[in-house]
């Protein structure tokens, strides 16, 4: 059986590698497997601003560029390019950066949401409309978050996703929740997620 992609699978796990408390880590920052913990991807940052997903032979996936205008404060966007720098997808956040939504556009240019429930859930959901504004929107997606490693603070994100989505769909959610991983921790941060 040939390796599925990691925007092919309906259910695939973004998640922080665990390492030892006790030496420096250098691997990646984050790694997308599937559910049974085969490595299909892997995240690094390069720098505070650009961060880039590759398969497990290194050839460059998505490239995630963070645009914010006021630092951590304000809204942060992101963008989503190929190897050849086109565009094929965003996200971004309104109002404070630990916001409890990212308004995302896939390659096609539909827009989709990744809303979290309330303040305290777990679990973000992907509609094609508002879940404040509309009484039962269909879900299209679910990123389940929780913490791998309590010590370290190490966070997981279960991705399930409907099968009417696409890959390149897939592909801007994956990316959203490198995204999500990003607005909760910022490369360096130790703090408490949000």
């Amino acid at each position: 059986m040939s390796q599925s992609g990691p925007f092919e699978l309906e259910t695939v796990v973004v998640g922080q590698p665990k390492r030892s408390w006790w030496r420096r880590y250098r691997g990646p920052a984050l790694a997308v497997s599937t559910v049974e913990g085969t490595q299909l991807a892997l995240v690094t940052h390069t720098d505070d601003t650009d961060s880039l997903l590759t398969d497990t032979s290194g050839r460059s996936l998505v490239r995630i560029e963070r645009h914010a205008r006021y630092g951590q404060l304000g809204p942060v966007r992101f963008r989503f390019t190929d190897v050849t720098d086109r565009e094929i997808g965003t996200a971004g956040t309104r109002g404070l950066v630990k916001s409890r939504q990212l308004s995302l556009r896939t390659e096609r240019g539909r827009q989709l949401l990744l809303t979290k429930g309330g303040y305290t859930s777990i679990e973000w959901q992907l509609t094609e409309t508002d879940p404040e504004q509309s009484p039962a929107p269909e879900i299209l997606g679910r990123v389940t978050v929780s913490t791998i490693d309590a010590w370290m603070g190490l966070q997981q994100y279960v991705v399930e996703t409907d099968a009417r989505l696409d890959a390149s769909e897939r592909r801007t959610l994956v990316a959203s929740v490198v995204c999500l991983h990003l607005v909760r921790r910022p490369p360096g941060d130790s703090s408490a997620p949000a």
